[in-house]
């Protein structure tokens, strides 16, 4: 594994702990603004929908742009943003950096997936996914928990301040390690680009993506109050959990991406039928503190093991796009982050219980089951097609489509090649 593809990793460990972190700085940010809790809650939603808004239209606004360039104007920008909700004096003023700040991490994502696509062969693209996403299991272990602790001691605005400082290492690291990757011969194309969408195995992508993701964090997000409320542990409790959480994160984005390549669609069917299982665990046994702490575990691991399968299968299916299907791929993943917990926080205001935002991320995480088994099908009935082949960011010319079925793919579907 190319040393840039790990600056990446680095990089969107900058990136997650700012978009997780305001999790533990709610209450000190909403006295210091003079705003409810739930108003400062809505920096949150601000940064998950600047996400999906932001991921697409920077992935077009940047088509032409040098890679290398782009990823260091991005950074750069995500780092001046965090700067901006250190120094804010207002409310609104921070809700903007939050803004700003969620355009260029977008951007970076959808860039720097297409980067570590391009930096290595087929066959290690989940592997390459497994290792950014592993930037962002680390920010759940140690990035947030920090942020918090930050915020405890030196208040809220230190968070930010140190997640400025980590960007500015990233940085360093991009302008040292990232190659310079030329454009082809032939300059990318919008109107190209956008004819993915018309690929019905992207949109069942994106809908699994999204369900798969949304499942997990449609419980998630009410974690705390269920571990306190439900099961009944002690307030102090809960960071440590959420950071087991991140750890299951860690191993499962590790042990994933290392057996996705060969077994894509395995991982995907197994891993979100795990989290089903684990989800459904939890509904039952909420109320007893082992069982409530060990599945979150369980949850983290399954939801991240399943991680680096679904970015590499929309690379797989909308490779002639590689920019696009980053961004694509960004987008859903954070489709699934916002309305997973507006599904939970609907079922709460219903009267059912924290333990019923369980229940509805199991039946969102079904649906994901069911999408991949259609997907499955339909990708066993097709012959592989140009759509489905990575242009390389380091050659003039696309590669062609193969005739016959590539080893990859005959892996990907479970059969021999």
């Amino acid at each position: 594994m190319p040393v840039a593809v790990y600056v990446l990793g680095l990089s969107v460990f900058a990136l997650g702990t700012s978009e997780f972190m305001l999790s533990g700085l709610l209450p000190p940010i909403a006295a210091d603004m003079d705003v409810t809790i739930p108003q400062a809650g809505l920096l949150i939603s601000a940064f998950a929908i600047g996400m999906v808004v932001g991921a697409p239209l920077l992935a077009v606004a940047t088509l032409r742009l040098p890679r290398r360039t782009t990823l260091i104007s991005l950074i750069s920008l995500f780092g001046l943003g965090q700067v901006a909700g250190a120094l804010a004096p207002s409310y609104e003023l921070l809700f903007a950096s939050r803004v700003i700040s969620a355009l260029a991490c977008a951007g970076f994502w959808a860039v720097g997936a297409a980067v570590a696509i391009a930096m290595v062969d087929k066959d290690q693209r989940a592997r390459a996914m497994a290792v950014m996403i592993g930037g962002l299991s680390i920010a759940n272990v140690l990035g947030v928990p920090a942020g918090a602790f930050l915020g405890e001691h030196l208040g809220w605005r230190s968070a930010f301040w140190s997640v400025g400082a980590a960007s500015a290492i990233a940085l360093v690291g991009i302008l040292a390690l990232i190659p310079k990757i030329p454009l082809p011969a032939e300059k990318p194309s919008l109107g190209r680009e956008l004819r993915i969408y018309r690929d019905r195995q992207v949109w069942l992508a994106i809908g699994i993506t999204a369900l798969a993701a949304g499942g997990v964090f449609c419980a998630f997000s009410y974690l705390s109050p269920l571990l306190t409320d439900v099961a009944g542990l002690d307030s102090g409790w809960v960071p440590w959990i959420l950071a087991l959480f991140g750890i299951g994160a860690l191993v499962g984005t590790t042990v994933g991406g290392r057996v996705a390549d060969a077994h894509l669609f395995g991982v995907m069917i197994w891993g979100i039928t795990a989290s089903t299982a684990f989800l459904t665990a939890l509904a039952l046994l909420a109320s007893f503190q082992v069982a409530a702490i060990a599945l979150a575990f369980l949850i983290g691991f399954s939801a991240f093991f399943t991680a680096p399968a679904l970015n590499a299968r929309m690379f797989n299916v909308a490779g002639a796009a590689p920019t696009l299907a980053g961004a694509t791929t960004t987008a859903a993943f954070n489709l699934g982050n916002t309305g997973g917990p507006w599904l939970g926080g609907t079922v709460i205001d219903a009267g059912l219980g924290f333990s019923a935002t369980a229940w509805a991320g199991a039946a969102m995480t079904v649906t994901a089951i069911a999408l991949t088994v259609v997907a499955l099908r339909l990708d066993r009935r097709t012959p592989a097609r140009a759509t489905r082949v990575v242009t390389s960011s380091t050659s003039s010319t696309a590669t062609p489509a193969m005739p016959a079925m590539p080893a990859a793919d005959a892996a990907e579907q479970g059969v021999p090649a």
